[in-house]
């Protein structure tokens, strides 16, 4: 098991603890992080805590990142369309309809029973459920989607995510009219009891820019 050690300092006290984690462990996601806070692998000054707790100056904090659960998700042979792939990584175009990885009442036909297919290996850092799972596309949205096949490819994609390097372009339709032909949308995004996604102030800040392609 690995640990890791950390010390508050001066400037970033009043920060949540997952937000602290994720500025100082880039190479995990703050889904992981958050998991690993609510499953006891976390302290803070010797003491287990949840995700929204503000960290102080001086405060000690210990991550110790837990050995690797066994897959337990069903392989299936769901046609993948691959865009590329090599020893580290895989890229597929994900279909429409096609959840990432099983959940609460999903617990197959996903990308994920469709990798465990067609790859040797996957990485573990996500979890028995999430193997190789970098980053996620909602349901009834297509698009590129990388998987990492071990935990040192995991780990540098995962660096690339948060540090915002990856690029995302999306394309729309919008109903309406639109009063510019370009914008930023910067909210907060997070889960909600009700809405799964949507807007909250207790969420992390996002910021997309965007532009209309063609007008009708």
């Amino acid at each position: 098991m690995k640990t890791h050690q950390l010390l508050v300092p001066k400037e970033q006290s009043k920060l949540r603890l997952d937000q602290f984690l994720a500025k100082q462990l880039p190479e995990y996601s703050r889904s992981r992080l958050q998991q690993l806070i609510l499953g006891g692998f976390v302290q803070l000054n010797n003491v287990t805590t949840r995700p929204r707790q503000i960290v102080r100056s001086g405060d000690k904090i210990e991550l110790i990142e837990p050995p690797l659960e066994k897959i337990e998700t069903r392989p299936e042979p769901i046609p993948l369309e691959i865009l590329f792939e090599d020893d580290d990584l895989i890229v597929i175009n994900k279909a429409a309809g096609l959840t990432v990885h099983p959940g609460a009442g999903h617990r197959e036909h996903t990308l994920v029973n469709a990798l465990l297919s067609h790859c040797a290996t996957l990485s573990g850092i996500g979890g028995k459920e999430r193997p190789g799972i970098v980053h996620r596309l909602d349901k009834e949205t297509s698009g590129c989607l990388v998987a990492a096949k071990n935990d040192v490819a995991h780990r540098e994609l995962s660096k690339q995510f948060a540090a915002r390097t990856v690029e995302k372009i999306y394309l729309a339709l919008v109903a309406g009219k639109l009063r510019k032909a370009t914008g930023i949308i910067e909210e907060k995004i997070g889960r909600m009891p009700v809405a799964q996604r949507t807007h909250s102030s207790d969420s992390r800040a996002s910021s997309s820019s965007w532009s209309s392609c063609s007008r009708r």
